[in-house]
């Protein structure tokens, strides 16, 4: 069985250890947002700090961070700390974030595309995830679990997000990561469809517990196979779980219509 050492002995930033250059200061930081170590948002150590932890001057990792932030890979608030970019939300420009909103026919292109995507991940995911993994995943899958048992709705959406970045990360493929991510940021602005209707009745959510349980067993036990085929049914039951919320929902319109034109509404 693999040994997982101590989370507490490694350090994110770790000490650079030959040419102490601006170049290597920021070579160890882009790598660290390529792997998807640090998100959008997260905030770095404070200079002095930092500068210590890597073990180079001042000047140097001003000079590092400089160029970072030139490139829009961090940004800088006066007096209130450097903190990784929104690198997420430039995969896709706010022009076609909002052409994708305004028709229908996105949602079934994205479902489409997120089954084979995660259908892959999850394959991975089942064959490279380490121990390390494994225990995040059932970590994130215990929240879920508590967070349904409470009948925490919005926390049960936010583990549900959490998990499938998660399986994301455990594929250790560094393209897969960011685009899923850049998905998952979508589909929680509710750009294509909007998650309650998923989540709109006791057995649906049920049905989906089930489903991130699978998936996460699959991985676990490292059966690529069941893990790419879970989390393909997963998908497939939200497309048709979406698609009979909008059918009701058109129903239900159109019932109103012809209430209204007999005269029998209030």
């Amino acid at each position: 069985m693999e040994t997982v050492p101590n989370a507490e002995s490694f350090d994110l930033f770790a000490r650079i250890s030959h040419s102490r250059t601006a170049d290597e200061v920021v070579r160890q930081i882009e790598l660290l947002l390529l792997e998807g170590v640090l998100r959008d948002g997260d905030r770095l150590p404070g200079e002095r700090e930092l500068s210590k932890r890597l073990d180079v001057s001042r000047p140097i990792l001003r000079e590092a961070l400089k160029e970072l932030e030139t490139r829009g890979l961090l940004v800088s608030h006066h007096g209130g700390g450097t903190y990784v970019a929104d690198l997420i939300g430039q995969v896709f420009s706010k022009p076609v974030v909002e052409l994708i909103a305004r028709h229908q026919r996105a949602t079934s292109d994205y479902l489409e595309y997120r089954r084979e995507l995660e259908g892959i991940t999850a394959e991975l995911a089942a064959r490279r995830a380490t121990q390390f993994d494994r225990e995040m995943l059932t970590r994130i899958l215990a929240s879920m679990r508590q967070a349904h048992e409470k009948g925490d709705f919005e926390e049960e959406l936010a583990a549900d997000v959490e998990l499938h970045n998660a399986i994301g990360e455990c594929a250790h493929n560094i393209v897969l990561l960011h685009t899923l991510r850049a998905c998952y940021r979508l589909l929680a602005q509710g750009i294509f469809f909007h998650r309650h209707l998923v989540f709109s009745s006791e057995h649906s959510r049920e049905q989906l517990l089930s489903q991130h349980e699978a998936i996460c067993a699959a991985i676990i036990r490292g059966d690529g196979a069941l893990a790419k085929s879970a989390a393909q049914t997963h998908i497939d039951y939200i497309s048709a779980a979406i698609r009979e919320a909008e059918r009701s929902g058109e129903w239900q319109r159109i019932s109103q219509l012809r209430m209204q034109q007999r005269g029998l509404t209030d």
